[in-house]
């Protein structure tokens, strides 16, 4: 299944949670009314109003209190990992085994082009487990525990995140928060009545004490139906996509040993994947495995030999007994990928070093000309493969030290970020020096035109995961700072008169990705709209990325004319390019990003068909292409498929 199926999935299970959610909030209405009916012994003369005061009061307390749960994550996926007590797994820690992680993950988050997410870990959880969480790419975070760390080979915890990447790109991670809302709502009852009966049911010389109790026991009993009733929405929902998710990282990875051997690990290890963290519940739909122990009729995961089976068809279940037995007494070893291996308090020498400022192998010479196989570009989209990861490792691994500690510590990330909208000429770069000597202090001004003697020596493909690898300490910001750092971008760009594709991406991905990140909620449900509804926009963006990938006029409508042809088929839309190209691919994109999958799909598969219609695509342009489909929310990896 690929991307845009996916993202259809995830609007339809939506639907179904909201379908659920409201067959439960009747079922409870109901129960109520009888409860306090019969057990109050209302008289018939009242029942009908008695009827529509449970009924109200039911709901406003299911609602609300949904709504409540829902606003209290509205920070996003770092508000869920904060809120089961996980602690930042920060750059420069010393930890081998956080550094491992956040190698991992940013190879991944290159490959799949997305900014590199918030990573987490939960250190005082002995099980193997992990998960993402989120409304956008923008505000992802990836959260595993202590013991994911201590007991996965590298290969392993790499099919573990490359799953749980899978819920970054698929839209799942929207629908999880939705169901901690939806679910929090339903068992709000049987909290309440504890609540009673804990402060209320215990003044045994009170008139009312046995009235309180009595409520506080139908509160209960009643809270016990919605927490069965909540517990079976997330089974129905969770089950199927944890599969879809296991392929998905075999995909990535090519490897199905790495992925399986972690669920091994799981079913072998006395710890299992068991969180002991008093949430747990909460949010036990969205981990990598089990953290709970449902019951079959429950289960928000699949059977764990299913899950194995399914990924290495041959698997003998006896292998666990093996396996755990090798773990009675573990032994420190190296990066490998058997799955007796431990890697607890052990770091290779060279665990740490990069390649060099020339590396780049896997990427294009700086001035070449792409030739792209426009089928294979729109099956990459959300789609990352093994292809893409070496290229995202290579990307990473030759990024210099000193520009990667610049996007990861909190001083240098600004002046990292201007360095890279600085031009590349003498007179640009003092130009726009000059223009920020009013914004920033000179110690800020000094790093800035260090940072952009150092970029000029690095690909043109390293510049934008570069930028992204900074959007987590960034961050860590006041919304003010960040608030002056688009602008400051802004006053660069404009400073010339003139606006270079480069520019323009930066800038866009900037203010989309990370100001998106500062009020996640509100950004990126799923859209709805039908293509021929924004066949205007659709033609100001064709129109502009004909202009600009062309160099004469007929060219340019020829690959306009191939890209509306692919898109929409039966519509006549005029070739008129904007004098203002900046302003109208800024208005046209927040449209088009409220289409609905199928719809962005057509637009990605006619915007490919109009970049490549002369052959070739330089740098620049797939640049281009790959920050037009990061507004739409439909990531692009960073090298185009030939």
């Amino acid at each position: 299944m690929d991307f845009f199926a996916h993202q259809e999935q995830a609007r339809k299970q939506t639907r179904r949670m909201l379908v659920l959610f409201a067959l439960a909030v009747t079922a409870l209405v109901a129960a109520t009314n009888v409860v306090i009916l019969i057990g109050f012994g209302v008289p018939p003369a009242s029942r009908v109003t008695a009827i529509v005061g449970i009924s109200v009061a039911t709901l406003a307390v299911i609602g609300l209190s949904s709504l409540y749960r829902i606003a209290s994550l509205r920070g996003g996926g770092s508000a869920v990992a904060l809120h089961l007590g996980a602690i930042p797994a920060l750059p420069g820690s010393g930890d081998f085994t956080y550094q491992r992680l956040r190698n991992v993950v940013e190879e991944i988050a290159i490959a799949s082009g997305v900014p590199m997410p918030e990573v987490f870990v939960l250190e005082h959880e002995a099980g193997i487990n992990a998960f993402a969480a989120g409304y956008t790419p923008s505000d992802a975070a990836i959260t595993v525990t202590r013991g994911a760390l201590d007991k996965l080979t590298r290969s392993e915890l790499q099919g573990v995140i490359a799953h749980e990447f899978s819920h970054v790109l698929n839209g799942d991670m929207r629908l999880n928060i939705q169901l901690i809302g939806v679910v929090f709502g339903i068992v709000v009852l049987a909290a309440i009545g504890r609540r009673i009966l804990m402060y209320g049911g215990g003044r045994s010389r009170s008139r009312d004490s046995g009235g309180i109790a009595l409520i506080a026991i139908a509160l209960l009993v009643l809270g016990w139906l919605g927490v069965a009733c909540a517990r079976l929405i997330k089974a129905s929902i969770a089950r199927q996509r944890e599969y879809l998710a296991d392929a998905s990282a075999v995909q990535f990875t090519r490897d199905s040993q790495g992925i399986a051997g972690a669920l091994k690990k799981i079913g072998a290890l006395s710890a299992g994947s068991k969180l002991e963290a008093a949430d747990r519940e909460e949010v036990s739909h969205m981990l990598f495995g089990d953290g709970v122990g449902y019951s079959a009729l429950f289960a928000t995961h699949p059977p764990l030999i299913k899950r194995i089976k399914r990924l290495l068809p041959r698997f003998d279940p006896a292998e666990l007994d093996r396996i755990g037995a090798a773990w009675e007494n573990p032994v420190q070893v190296g990066e490998t990928d058997s799955e007796f291996a431990s890697l607890a308090g052990f770091a290779p020498a060279n665990a740490f070093e990069r390649g060099g400022e020339g590396a780049s192998a896997g990427m294009p010479a700086v001035n070449a000309a792409i030739r792209l196989n426009p089928g294979r570009v729109t099956s990459q989209v959300g789609n990352p493969g093994e292809d893409d990861r070496r290229i995202a490792s290579s990307i990473s691994q030759s990024i210099p030290d000193h520009l990667r500690e610049s996007a990861e510590t909190q001083e240098q990330a600004v002046a990292l970020i201007l360095a890279l909208a600085l031009g590349a000429g003498t007179t640009a770069r003092d130009q726009g020096l000059a223009l920020l000597a009013d914004r920033y202090d000179a110690g800020t001004l000094q790093s800035v035109d260090r940072l952009a003697d150092a970029l000029q020596k690095i690909h043109p493909l390293q510049r934008l995961p570069l930028a992204a690898m900074a959007f987590p300490t960034l961050r860590r910001r006041p919304r003010a700072q960040l608030d002056a750092l688009v602008a400051a971008l802004a006053a660069i760009i404009a400073s010339d008169g003139m606006v270079s594709l480069g520019e323009y991406c930066l800038a866009t991905l900037v203010r989309s990705q990370l100001i998106e990140s500062l009020d996640p909620s509100a950004h990126a449900a799923i859209g709805r709209t039908r293509l021929p509804e924004l066949s205007a926009e659709l033609a100001q963006l064709y129109a502009i990325v004909a202009e600009h990938g062309h160099g004469d006029v007929d060219a340019a409508l020829r690959a306009y004319r191939l890209g509306i042809n692919e898109a929409l088929p039966m519509a006549t839309l005029p070739y008129e390019p904007s004098s203002d190209w900046v302003a109208a691919l800024d208005s046209a994109l927040p449209k088009l990003d409220r289409l609905a999958p199928a719809g962005k799909e057509l637009v990605i598969a006619g915007l490919v068909r109009a970049i490549a219609a002369d052959g070739i695509v330089s740098v620049a342009e797939s640049e281009l292409l790959r920050t037009i489909c990061a507004c739409l929310h439909c990531p692009l990896p960073p090298l185009l498929q030939r």
